[in-house]
């Protein structure tokens, strides 16, 4: 929506981006939260799963155990089998009972590994998500110490104080209020130049002084702004519901060039290459 200025960008437009970059770091963090949370859920419901089946199988184990004795009874006295083999049989099936139990023991401690080593995840990340809302606090503090500073200037026609930008990252943190539009030039002399919905040329300019005249035209007027000072609110009336227009030149690079911006108010018509 302007054109940029060339001059060099300060601290206050870093603001703005790490504003960005903590908001994203913070919505991302909590987003991976609710995910190791999920996931510590889904495991914590197979360990008790896992527990609740040693104990069937527990049960089961006392249950064969009862069972076994009486068919060896049974058996022995049916098919006359030695002790010698009934004593193998018997050692047959103790042994693939205590695989199973092995079995279930070893799921039942990776079970818990995992357990514990989502837990320590989901530390890590409330950690990392305090830290994240610690720096956004900080920059949101700048952002606000940067608002703070912005110069209060008498207006040339309101006779009221005018909140000016006196650089382009100070218009950036201007832009971010969203109370106006804003458009930053840069003039030569003799060339008459649109900005926004009006245009401009600079008359004269004198860089020892800070001091410049210039012409401006919106709606087949033309106001001239003769000698006037660097960072003084140029004040006028456009559009077809007339609204203040506020120019406010920023540097004098030379007696034949100034830099500065156009505000108009946020109901004013907006130019077709801005749009």
């Amino acid at each position: 929506m302007s054109e940029l200025d060339d001059a060099p960008r300060t601290y206050s437009g870093a603001f703005l981006a790490a504003i960005a970059v903590a908001l994203l770091a913070a919505l991302g963090s909590l987003v991976w939260t609710y995910v190791l949370a999920g996931r510590l859920g889904a495991q914590q419901a197979e360990l008790a799963e896992s527990q609740q089946q040693n104990a069937r199988l527990a049960a089961d184990l006392r249950e064969t155990s009862a069972r076994l004795q009486v068919a060896t009874e049974e058996l022995s006295r049916q098919n006359g089998l030695t002790q010698k083999q009934l004593d193998q049989r018997a050692q047959a099936i103790i042994q693939r009972e205590q695989a199973d139990s092995q079995r279930l023991e070893t799921e039942q401690k990776q079970t818990a590994q995992q357990v514990s080593s989502v837990s320590s995840e989901v530390s890590n990340v409330k950690s990392d998500v305090g830290g994240v809302r610690t720096d956004l606090g900080k920059t949101q503090t700048d952002v606000a110490t940067a608002l703070s500073q912005l110069q209060h200037v008498r207006g040339d026609l309101t006779n009221t104080n005018s909140v000016i930008a006196r650089n382009h990252d100070e218009l950036v943190t201007l832009e971010h209020r969203g109370d106006r539009n804003y458009y930053e030039f840069t003039l030569v002399r003799g060339q008459r130049k649109p900005v926004g919905t009006i245009s401009m040329e600079l008359r004269r300019a004198d860089s020892k002084r800070s001091r410049f005249t210039l012409d401006i035209f919106a709606d087949d007027k033309r106001y001239e702004k003769k000698d006037r000072n660097v960072n003084e609110p140029l004040q006028f009336y456009s559009g077809k519901d007339p609204g203040l227009f506020e120019v406010v030149v920023n540097t004098i690079n030379s007696k034949n060039q100034i830099s500065g911006y156009l505000s108009t108010p946020k109901t004013a018509p907006v130019p077709a290459t801005a749009q």
